[in-house]
């Protein structure tokens, strides 16, 4: 059954790496008249798809686990199980590797901690079989066959929290939630220093994340002691966030508005 469920997670995850790279492509298309702000919300979209189908995986596991139990176990050939494993957990172990290597979108990334939780699994396999070979040994096959389901229940529940982490920041991004605080902490400086070199005397920053996107929303107050009063001034504040916002690698959609009225800012 642990070797059931393994290979059920991997070819599951497989299959929603193939959704994960046409959303990749998707939003790589641009806006157009269809998507003005860009298709990059597919993104999180497919992680929570990913996500959801992985926990419903693991809860029928759990269910399946549970009823072996309390049917008195299940009888287990050792051998074959650990030569399994130790071939899943290297595979596992050199995808994982990879995929973290070039990191660079958030459909990656999800790739990256799904094939990690998929080697942890194995790695759990290789253990509950090298225990249940031990106890076959020491003459003890009634114990034996208690590992195989049992490692499926306890591994199961633990691998709950990859989909459930998943799925709470695919949600944000799809609810258009503030991005992760690493990343509202780099716009905030970055326009706290556009502030400070005009001169301005407020400046009030919204901001959300979708995709391999990040939407940037800024109302500059400008006052009595500030060196922006024309039109170019105004450009000229533009451009030194847009450039202070390039240098944070970030594909941007970015809003600038200055007003010397701070009601509009609020």
């Amino acid at each position: 059954s642990m070797i059931v469920f393994d290979g059920l997670y991997s070819f599951a995850s497989i299959g929603l790496s193939m959704l994960a790279v046409l959303a990749l492509r998707t939003s790589r298309r641009g806006a157009d008249d269809r998507y003005p702000w860009g298709r990059e919300v597919w993104e999180p979209v497919v992680v929570v798809v990913k996500a959801l189908a992985l926990a419903a995986l693991c809860v029928y596991a759990v269910v399946g686990g549970v009823a072996d139990l309390l049917a008195g176990g299940r009888e287990v050939a050792t051998g074959w199980a650990l030569a399994y494993a130790v071939v899943a957990t290297a595979g596992g172990i050199v995808v994982t590797l990879l995929l973290r290597r070039d990191a660079r979108s958030d459909l990656v990334r999800a790739e990256a901690a799904e094939w990690f939780g998929d080697t942890l699994l194995s790695v759990g396999v290789l253990v509950g079989f090298v225990l249940a070979a031990v106890l076959v040994a020491a003459g003890r096959p009634d114990l034996a066959a208690y590992v195989d389901p049992g490692m499926v229940v306890v591994v199961s529940l633990l691998f709950l929290r990859v989909p459930a982490r998943l799925v709470t920041g695919g949600m944000r991004e799809i609810l258009a939630m503030s991005p992760p605080e690493e990343t509202r902490a780099d716009l905030a400086t970055a326009v706290e220093a556009v502030r400070e070199r005009f001169g301005l005397a407020e400046s009030f920053l919204r901001a959300s994340k979708v995709g391999g996107r990040v939407d940037v929303e800024v109302e500059f107050v400008v006052g009595e002691d500030s060196a922006v009063h024309t039109v170019a001034d105004c450009d000229a504040v533009r451009q030194a966030l847009h450039d202070r916002l390039a240098e944070l690698g970030h594909e941007r959609s970015v809003v600038v508005a200055v007003t010397a009225d701070r009601r509009w800012a609020l």
